[in-house]
């Protein structure tokens, strides 16, 4: 067979597919993406010239020239691709970002499959979700352009795909009926419970977990609201006030890579530090920025508390990664995460505005070890009922198979991690 995929960033959310197709003999896979030194092994990398932003243009508008331009340039792409004699069986890649836009004048007839992560809403999802910062008047006409990308992908040739049932359910109901959810999974042998870890010293530079300390984490791809930072950080001054043996790590970037940044120009890590910090003790809490894969399979390990929280919006793949480790999670009771987290089962859901529910359900895990107990194995159970990665392939594999051979797809693969938010979404 012969793939092509697609995403700005190489291998972006494709990589364990990628990696699973490319060790087949049979297959040739081509990967068209910004340039990148990543490389996967029997995966041809194809780079397409970043396109530059107009100056001047509003946030929307210039989201959608640069879509243009990047569809434009991978036109151009596989246009001297076809030229060389390649014609793939199908076409992968994510929608959102323009690489997609026009790839039916040069393959009408290669079945595409694309990754539809999220719709915007103007109003009821993440938007006005924080009334901590609240949405200039203009804001619901600013996010109705910004689907542009989204609604042409979606009135285009072609079939989607998406991980969870919440975003299926923020596209408009005609949209729905060609989009299969396609339920990702986690390595559950990398990402399992390791209880000796607790019997040696967790080091991170200069900041060390013994193993009579308690560990909360807390990761995010960027230290920001839509994933509860600054709630987490409200929430530190109770805790570790109350328990003198906790020791807090997050993992993240300090930059936004979702929400919006400071007019100030300054981090929401040291935002939140200039209300908090004097409510502290600073050598009880460490920020290690971004960290290697191994460094963050470890600190899940050890974790006695791990927090994930989110606005309803795409949710992070750490929060399946910390199910599979058997982590007591304490997480926001926000729609995404309650399709995964079943209250006081898999963890613990607590209010996502309320800090001081935040720190009393922390507590109550640090103090109850029959509680934690219990969800460590409810969460680890369910990572084996419904997340595990060679599922996940299988089904991609699957869902591929159809597309290629000019069948309908299933609406739905793999099992939910709560079957009752199947009914919630029904309603």
């Amino acid at each position: 067979m012969k793939y092509l995929f697609i995403h700005q960033n190489f291998p972006g959310q494709y990589l364990h597919i990628v990696q699973h197709l490319a060790k087949q003999p049979d297959n040739e896979i081509v990967f068209i993406s910004q340039p990148s030194n990543a490389r996967i092994e029997g995966v041809r990398s194809v780079f397409y010239q970043v396109p530059e932003p107009a100056k001047g243009l509003p946030a929307p508008l210039g989201e959608l020239d640069l879509a243009m331009k990047r569809g434009d340039a991978v036109y151009q792409t596989i246009k001297t691709l076809k030229n060389l004699g390649l014609t793939p069986d199908i076409i992968i890649g994510h929608q959102g970002w323009g690489e997609m836009l026009n790839l039916q004048d040069i393959y009408p007839d290669v079945p595409v499959l694309s990754y539809t992560e999220f719709y915007y809403h103007s109003s009821g999802l993440d938007v006005d979700f924080d009334p901590e910062f609240p949405a200039d008047e203009m804001l619901p006409a600013r996010v109705r352009i910004k689907n542009t990308i989204n609604l042409v992908s979606a009135t285009n040739p072609g079939w989607g795909q998406t991980p969870t049932l919440f975003q299926h359910s923020t596209y408009p109901d005609w949209a729905q009926k060609k989009i299969t959810i396609l339920r990702e999974g986690v390595n559950l042998k990398k990402c399992s419970p390791d209880p000796s870890i607790y019997k040696t010293d967790l080091e991170l530079k200069d900041f060390v977990v013994k193993p009579d300390d308690k560990l909360v984490t807390y990761v995010a791809r960027g230290l920001e609201p839509y994933r509860g930072f600054h709630i987490f950080m409200r929430a530190l001054p109770k805790l570790l006030q109350e328990r003198p043996d906790v020791k807090v790590l997050m993992i993240g970037r300090e930059q936004v890579s979702y929400g919006a940044s400071l007019e100030s120009g300054m981090s929401w890590r040291d935002y939140m530090l200039k209300e908090v910090h004097k409510k502290l003790d600073m050598s009880r809490v460490h920020f290690s920025g971004q960290v290697p894969y191994n460094v963050f399979n470890s600190v899940l390990k050890r974790s006695d508390a791990h927090i994930y929280l989110t606005y309803p919006f795409v949710l992070s793949w750490s929060l399946r990664e910390a199910m599979a480790t058997g982590c007591p999670i304490i997480a926001s009771d926000t729609q995404p995460v309650q399709e995964f987290i079943a209250d006081r089962v898999t963890g613990i859901l607590t209010p996502f505005l309320d800090h001081d529910a935040l720190a009393d359900r922390i507590l109550e895990v640090l103090e109850d070890k029959k509680l934690a107990q219990s969800i460590r194995k409810g969460a680890r159970a369910e990572a084996e009922r419904s997340l595990s990665m060679d599922e996940y392939l299988k089904n991609y594999e699957t869902l591929i198979d159809d597309l290629i051979h000019h069948r309908t797809p299933s609406l739905n693969l793999g099992n939910s991690p709560a079957d009752r938010a199947i009914q919630n979404y029904k309603k």
